[in-house]
């Protein structure tokens, strides 16, 4: 058994202060600037404060920010717009804690996608647009994506970490495979001669990312399926860039993250568009949100009260530290300037995502479809494993369940047909 003496003592002072402050560290100030310049006006944000994750409850709030790059049109980027948050707050029960409302949001999230491409393409129309929707709760970041917008995220010491996934075909070989695994052809462009121009591209429809919402017209293996990224801010915050191809296609994070710096949210998104123009033109529309999160500030201290004439010799018996032997044992005891991976997922395969063996198991009711949270009758519900190749371990009550529909749904992203189970009910 281990004894007190072999960890670190904390002074009583520092923990006393942690306790004061801990309300106001849990938290931060989330300050966000936006700016855009248009080619097509297929680009649409998402900028929300103050969200509630409990109706009518002021305190449980949470932050949104969302981009939209939308092709072939701007319908699916406004529905994407307009929908895609109510989808995530429908896929998480009401009564969780915190806690656990954030450890419910990478699977949330991946629901939500399918739905929304699910309800858009019922409309039959045939454009479609990249997501990278951050979700930001005291200081844990949720981040999920498809296509070839980016968040980047810089911590308060310098380091830059990558936060949501390149969907582009021309540079992920894994999306390539999984293409042409579901039945998809990926090549470039043929001007005839056996001349090839251009980035890789699927076929049929010629899209150049293997994920999106919408693009009905293309084929069911350009999945919804979102990469999802979770981390924890130390208090020390961070920044994020959150923006379309347009800018990536011109800076590097470095190059993003240098040319603003010091410069408050609006003027660094501002910069970042300018910097962006100046490399590459406006070639496409190009879009960027930046978000501070920072530490709260503390309201100023009252001023002391005018000193009394003291006796001297008493005086400098019980003098009371300095501020700086006291800031200085603050210092030592802060909490270091880290981010804390929590989650990370980017299988395409809802079976993976949409898993038993994650947190929170029971967050998808028995008779509620995982993905479009419609009631299923007892007995008509079907196993996100049916169809899989570990179907014989599985018992026919392990859900989560889908509903006929959505399970049609996900049959046509894998390449299958609904005849082709490899497991059928009679086995």
């Amino acid at each position: 058994m281990s004894s007190r003496c072999e960890h670190q003592t904390v002074p009583l002072s520092v923990l006393l202060k942690r306790e004061l402050a801990s309300e106001k560290v849990e938290k931060p100030d989330i300050v966000h600037g936006l700016a855009n310049e248009s080619k097509k006006g297929e680009d649409f944000t998402l900028l929300k404060n103050e969200c509630q994750r409990a109706m009518g409850d002021g305190v449980t709030t949470f932050s949104v920010f969302g981009i939209f790059d939308g092709h072939n049109g701007s319908q699916a980027a406004i529905y994407t717009k307009e929908n895609l948050l109510n989808n995530v707050l429908n896929a998480i029960p009401s009564d969780l804690n915190r806690d656990e409302w954030i450890a419910a949001l990478p699977r949330a999230l991946v629901a939500a996608f399918v739905k929304t491409d699910k309800d858009f393409q019922a409309k039959a129309r045939t454009s479609g647009t990249t997501v990278t929707f951050v979700i930001i709760e005291g200081w844990t970041i949720t981040v999920a994506s498809v296509g070839d917008s980016r968040c980047v995220l810089e911590s308060a010491e310098g380091g830059i970490y990558y936060l949501s996934a390149d969907h582009r075909l021309e540079c992920n070989e894994e999306e390539r495979n999984r293409v042409t695994a579901s039945g998809g052809e990926v090549g470039r462009l043929n001007t005839g001669g056996g001349a090839e121009i251009g980035p890789l591209r699927c076929w049929p429809g010629g899209l150049c990312l293997s994920r999106s919402i919408g693009d009905m017209d293309v084929g069911e293996f350009i999945v919804p399926v979102p990469y999802v990224k979770q981390v924890k801010l130390s208090t020390a915050g961070g920044r994020l860039i959150i923006s379309s191809d347009g800018v990536w296609d011109a800076l590097t994070a470095e190059m993003a993250f240098d040319c603003c710096r010091g410069m408050a949210p609006d003027a660094a998104a501002a910069q970042i568009v300018k910097e962006a123009l100046k490399a590459k033109g406006l070639r496409d529309d190009t879009t960027c949100i930046v978000v501070d999160i920072l530490l709260p500030e503390k309201p100023a201290a009252p001023l002391p009260p005018p000193k009394k004439a003291g006796k001297g010799m008493f005086k400098s018996m019980f003098r009371k530290k300095s501020s700086e032997s006291s800031s200085q044992l603050d210092k030592e005891y802060m909490e270091p300037d880290v981010v804390e991976e929590l989650f990370e997922d980017g299988s395409a395969w809802l079976s993976e995502r949409l898993d038993t063996k994650y947190p929170l198991c029971n967050i998808f009711k028995l008779f509620t479809c995982a993905v479009c949270q419609v009631e299923v009758k007892p007995g008509e519900g079907i196993s996100i494993h049916a169809g899989s190749s570990n179907c014989g371990k599985l018992r026919p009550w392990d859900g989560p369940f889908l509903c006929a529909s959505c399970q049609e749904k996900k049959e046509a992203m894998e390449g299958k047909r609904l005849g082709d189970r490899r497991c059928s009910d009679s086995d």
